[in-house]
């Protein structure tokens, strides 16, 4: 990596829960070693996403919803309370058993991930009130206000043409790419935001994710 290179500045917003945004923050954690990048990571909400329809949702999706809550707000909890570097740290641990060892997504996890990463155990309480979802929501719409309404998680924000952020939902890519690939992901996926009428490129997914 050119160290000389001006650095670039990245909003990553996640739900710690949807395990396709694991894999796309872990390419984006290598993006951040190989590429001149800064990331700053903030919490969106699928719930919040998805309130309106909860009712057009497949069982299990809508069980996912009402889990979805107490993990973002523990993370904003802990943001507030220890500064914002503790996000990322926290996200990693609590991914990190949600995901990779199928824990599940209750408060005994979001515990162990506060123990991971030495923050007070007592942050879990913020899972079981309504105290910081004013902040999760104010999150959630900086990011879909860069991005529109028709997205999910993660969503990724970067400098664009003059001095306006562009994003871009995703990319949704398993396993998440390691090393030049990363990288070559990242050139590809900022030159296509840089686009102003560049809108969506898709296929249909063949496999569930998978965590190496």
């Amino acid at each position: 990596m050119n160290e000389s290179r001006p650095r670039t500045p990245v909003d990553f917003w996640f739900d710690p829960v949807c395990p396709w945004t694991w894999l796309s923050s872990r390419w984006m954690l290598e993006v951040e070693r190989i590429r001149p990048v800064d990331v700053t990571w903030r919490v969106m909400s699928l719930a919040v996403l998805n309130e309106d329809r909860l009712d057009q949702l497949p069982d299990r999706i809508r069980e996912l919803m009402g889990l979805a809550w107490a993990p973002v707000r523990v993370l904003t909890a802990a943001s507030q309370a220890h500064g914002p570097e503790v996000t990322e740290p926290l996200y990693t641990a609590m991914g990190t058993r949600f995901h990779q060892l199928q824990q599940p997504r209750t408060r005994p996890t979001i515990e162990a991930a506060l123990r991971d990463v030495g923050l007070p155990l007592g942050l879990a309480d913020a899972g079981d009130t309504d105290a910081f979802d004013a902040r999760v929501r104010a999150s959630h719409q900086e990011a879909i206000d860069l991005v529109g309404a028709d997205v999910g998680s993660p969503v990724v924000a970067v400098p664009g043409p003059d001095a306006a952020r562009t994003a871009f939902f995703g990319p949704v890519v398993s396993p998440a790419p390691k090393g030049e690939e990363a990288g070559r992901l990242w050139d590809a996926a900022t030159v296509l935001a840089s686009m102003p009428g560049f809108y969506e490129i898709k296929r249909t997914r063949t496999a569930g994710p998978v965590f190496d």
